[in-house]
């Protein structure tokens, strides 16, 4: 078996989220639950269909374990791997390996926080990671990370390239005008370049408007072969690549703070796919700050290196732009619950099912749905299709 025979074998069958936004009087766990009983309700499937978990969490070592016991499944495939917000598109290949060989016959794959609500807040999670996630030459300085970091590979890509905060600004007003379409998104007033300019500074040169929400929210969604999938509720979504890369954990081991490993991750996704980025009608990058968007669109080659501001520039990627980019509002304006990944596949799939209402791509075949993790340290891209694109 090599990556190519598994180009097309799977499809997700079903997706949701639940409590995106606020989600009071939840627990992370029962976001997580609501959220993986829908997208197995909406691929038509019962919990007792479900024989494979794939799920991560910031606060949980062994995450995976109460999943199992609160949903009540008896899994025979079970990954756990948490490589931060890439971790929900970095689990599609291990789980297409798992489907293709007869281990299992339906994954679930399911996340859920309540960071915004819970007692237990980002703060909390801020100072339980430097114990569990201690990074020797960083955490000493007592960096504000994760925007410190972000705000480091900023400056470097301003310095080199002549990328100006007024392209940033770009990427979160576009990101907005998206999230005025979705009726899912938390933030959906209007925001323009100014006000993007003109906002309290977090760590220079990003602004809060630079950076992602802090939001609840659960997702999930349903993996299974392609055979099965065409006799099930929904859609099917086809999975044609994917590729995941780890180059580095902290910020300062990066060899080059404007190159990421999506170079890597695109690169074998697009292989495995047979497509590239040209091919590609929507995109969903993992914005947790301006900067991911700009450094993931050079990166995954949908523009030169340093060249992302001027493709950003005069709503280059709003509604109307020449390529449509996070159109559910991404985690700078529809939801960012700790760890976005899951939600950037959710959209790219509701796209390509047609359901996107307002901010529908007309005519979406193709998407690229890209994650993140830790800061700019794992990169996980998956490359999906319509039944046109097998």
């Amino acid at each position: 078996m090599n990556l190519n025979s598994l180009r097309g074998s799977a499809a997700i069958a079903g997706v949701a989220t639940f409590g995106c936004g606020e989600a009071h009087g939840f627990s992370e766990m029962e976001v997580l639950a609501r959220s993986a009983h829908a997208a197995v309700a909406d691929a038509g499937l019962k919990m007792s269909d479900i024989d494979g978990l794939c799920t991560a969490s910031v606060g949980s070592t062994m995450w995976s374990m109460p999943v199992v016991e609160y949903l009540g499944i008896r899994p025979t495939f079970v990954d756990g791997t948490m490589v931060g917000g890439s971790s929900f598109i970095a689990h599609l290949l291990p789980a297409m390996h798992a489907l293709q060989s007869g281990q299992c016959q339906a994954v679930l794959v399911c996340y859920g926080s309540t960071q915004r609500t819970s007692t237990f807040g980002r703060g909390e999670i801020a100072k339980a990671r430097r114990w569990m996630d201690p990074q020797p030459y960083e955490t000493p300085y007592e960096p504000f990370s994760p925007p410190s970091a972000y705000a480091l590979a900023t400056s470097r890509h301003m310095h080199q390239y002549g990328t100006t905060r007024r392209d940033l600004a770009e990427v979160a007003v576009a990101a907005r005008a998206w999230a005025g379409l979705n009726p899912e998104a938390f933030m959906r007033e209007p925001l323009s370049i100014e006000d993007v300019l003109n906002a309290r500074m977090i760590s220079d040169p990003l602004s809060v408007r630079d950076c992602c929400l802090v939001t609840d929210g659960g997702g999930a969604y349903v993996l299974v072969r392609s055979d099965r999938a065409k006799d099930l509720r929904q859609k099917p979504v086809y999975v044609l690549g994917n590729g995941t890369a780890v180059w580095n954990r902290q910020i300062s081991a990066m060899q080059d703070l404007t190159v990421t490993a999506a170079t890597q991750s695109g690169k074998e996704a697009y292989a495995m796919a047979g497509l590239g980025a040209k091919d590609m009608d929507v995109v969903q990058l993992y914005d947790a700050f301006t900067i991911n968007t700009l450094l993931f669109l050079e990166d995954l080659g949908f523009c030169a290196k340093g060249e992302a501001g001027a493709f950003v520039r005069d709503g280059g990627i709003a509604p109307g732009g020449h390529l449509p980019v996070n159109t559910n509002g991404g985690g700078l304006s529809c939801v960012h619950p700790g760890m976005y990944g899951i939600f950037a596949l959710i959209e790219a799939v509701r796209q390509l099912r047609g359901e996107c209402g307002d901010r529908q791509v007309k005519g979406a075949q193709t998407a690229i749905a890209h994650g993140n993790g830790g800061t700019l340290s794992s990169q996980s891209t998956a490359v999906l299709g319509t039944a046109d694109t097998l």
